[in-house]
């Protein structure tokens, strides 16, 4: 995306954001009197964690017609229906096939916040059938997915956005400009990292059986037939190799989004990785809970770093991006940026900037973006498209491999696979149960 046309983008919405942040979306259609055939009618797929957050807020927006939700655990169906029902807010239909949803002609656009394991195949279902979408991070599980939710949207040219929100904010985008100005000098070191010291170990527990309401064989979809395991359902999931990619593709899709927006980069040349369960060696978890990765691009590394139970990252910070120039570090993060210069003989080699505080709500904004431009057709607008978001969660997926190879590892870019023949057997995930990957 061209910097001045997302910074156009993102500054757009500001100044109304506040007040659709506070009413409910009922409340504020009626205001604006929005005629029944200017509705968009909206389904949710996978409403238990942020697949609610994202509907929740694209009903802010008065165009929406909230008409179908699907989960596979009736348990949360039957809670966000309460929920909803405390607002006056009534959902036409509940299922627990997300088939059904794509069935409905009726529907526009669909949010996909299930596990990451499902995003490629409900994706690539869902342009097939006609709807836009707007699909959580990651957007795939694999490099192979990343491919083939590009091309799906291309073939049937649907609106997809990825809920990477923090492109939606104005911080951001100025933090970029900023980077892009030259000011900091040569950049030859880019630091992204998420310390998480809120997360404690998972304890090992034994399999039984899905909790009533659960209709576990569609939850694992594509994934490996197992016995029904609390530890990998609703959550934790993202930290075993069949739903997900741990730390790096939970928290590293933003921090990482961010690197590569900065510094205007595509892929790197080459990546290597070290790290391991460190913290809670002995607990469920399948993916590092320590690690460090160095990606190789024309002229800068970029460094990604991640460590549970620990708060205490660079800068002071528990996430971030620092762009490290030859004239001063820009840091930047959820909360706002800040420029701290180089000291030369005493003296600063620039200005410092004083922290820039966030300004504005980068979800909500987010789905603005995604309904206006469900509305326009100008796909070109949106702020997170799956091109952008499935770049960044090809990258992330390079240092999951590079780990997990245990050596560094050498893009081809013109093959668009590795040069280790042992990376590449992680460039796709085997699917299971009668489900293949889309093909298009």
């Amino acid at each position: 995306m061209k910097r001045r046309a997302f910074l156009q983008s993102s500054s757009k919405y500001i100044a109304g954001a506040g007040l659709a942040a506070m009413l409910p979306a009922d409340v504020f259609a009626a205001g604006r009197r929005i005629a029944a055939s200017d509705k968009i009618n909206v389904a949710a797929i996978g409403i238990n964690g942020m697949g609610w957050a994202d509907i929740t807020a694209i009903m802010k927006n008065p165009e929406v017609n909230l008409v179908a939700l699907c989960d596979v655990d009736k348990n949360v169906l039957d809670r966000r229906v309460a929920e909803l029902d405390k607002q006056n807010i009534k959902v036409a239909n509940t299922y627990g096939d997300y088939r059904k949803i794509l069935d409905d002609k009726n529907i526009d656009a669909v949010v996909i916040g299930t596990p990451d394991h499902w995003h490629c195949k409900i994706m690539a279902d869902a342009c097939a059938a006609g709807k836009d979408v707007y699909v959580e991070k990651p957007a795939g599980n694999s490099i192979a997915e990343c491919d083939a939710m590009m091309a799906a949207q291309k073939r049937y040219n649907r609106a997809v956005q990825v809920g990477q929100w923090q492109r939606s904010e104005k911080h951001y985008a100025d933090a970029v400009a900023f980077v892009q100005s030259g000011k900091l000098g040569q950049i030859r070191l880019v630091k992204s990292w998420a310390y998480q010291g809120w997360m404690a170990s998972i304890p090992k527990k034994p399999d039984g059986t899905p909790p009533p309401g659960v209709d576990y064989t569609m939850w694992l979809g594509p994934a490996q037939m197992r016995p029904f395991n609390p530890n990998r359902f609703h959550f934790n999931f993202r930290w075993f190799y069949d739903y997900a990619g741990g730390l790096m593709t939970d928290w590293g899709v933003h921090m990482i989004d961010y690197a590569l927006l900065g510094m205007n980069a595509s892929v790197p040349k080459n990546v290597m990785a070290s790290g391991g369960k460190f913290a809670y060696p002995d607990d469920a978890e399948e993916w590092p809970d320590t690690l460090q990765t160095v990606y190789e691009f024309d002229g800068f590394n970029m460094l990604w770093e991640h460590a549970t139970g620990i708060n205490g990252g660079p800068y002071n910070r528990d996430h971030g991006v620092a762009f490290i120039g030859n004239n001063g570090t820009l840091i930047v993060d959820r909360g706002g940026w800040e420029v701290v210069p180089e000291i030369d003989n005493k003296k600063p080699r620039m200005e410092a900037v004083a922290r820039q505080q966030r300004v504005d709500d980068g979800l909500t904004l987010h789905a603005k973006n995604f309904i206006e431009v469900v509305k326009s057709r100008k796909l070109e607008d949106l702020h997170c498209p799956i091109q952008a978001g499935a770049h960044v969660a090809t990258v992330c997926q390079m240092g999951n491999i590079a780990w997990r190879v245990g050596k560094k590892i050498y893009w081809d870019a013109a093959a668009n696979k590795f040069k280790e023949e042992e990376a590449n057997k992680y460039l796709a995930k085997e699917y299971h149960n009668g489900y293949t990957m889309p093909k298009v």
